[in-house]
């Protein structure tokens, strides 16, 4: 049985592209998940994107490994990518792995659109 999660995509008129999460992340949905997004960046290039994990209240390993690939994917295509409004529970596991020492985490998404429209 799948876990359930939903991912809402949107792109400021900057050109930033906001997946918000809301729901789980976990083995039953991560790797239909992930794929998808990352067609959705598509060229990593350039590319800004916030992941807004305000709704996401569990994610796995797997699932911080996704991320962790797409930031370093951005960043090696000279783009910017950021985390916003994080979960109590999803700061703590992301907190604990190290992914809020490399990544930036803004505490709301205005100011993580600000940063990424610069």
């Amino acid at each position: 049985m799948l876990t359930q999660l939903e991912v809402k995509k949107s792109t400021t008129n900057t050109g930033v592209k906001i997946f918000s999460f809301h729901g789980e992340l976990d083995e039953t949905n991560v790797d239909t998940t992930f794929p998808n997004i990352i067609a959705d960046i598509g060229e990593f290039a350039g590319n800004r994107t916030l992941f807004h994990l305000g709704n996401l209240h569990y994610l796995n390993s797997k699932s911080i490994g996704y991320i962790a690939d797409i930031a370093q994917r951005t960043e090696d295509g000279g783009g910017k990518f950021a985390l916003c409004e994080l979960s109590s529970e999803v700061r703590d596991t992301l907190d604990l792995v190290g992914i809020t020492s490399i990544i930036p985490v803004y505490d709301n998404e205005q100011t993580a659109l600000t940063e990424l429209s610069k």
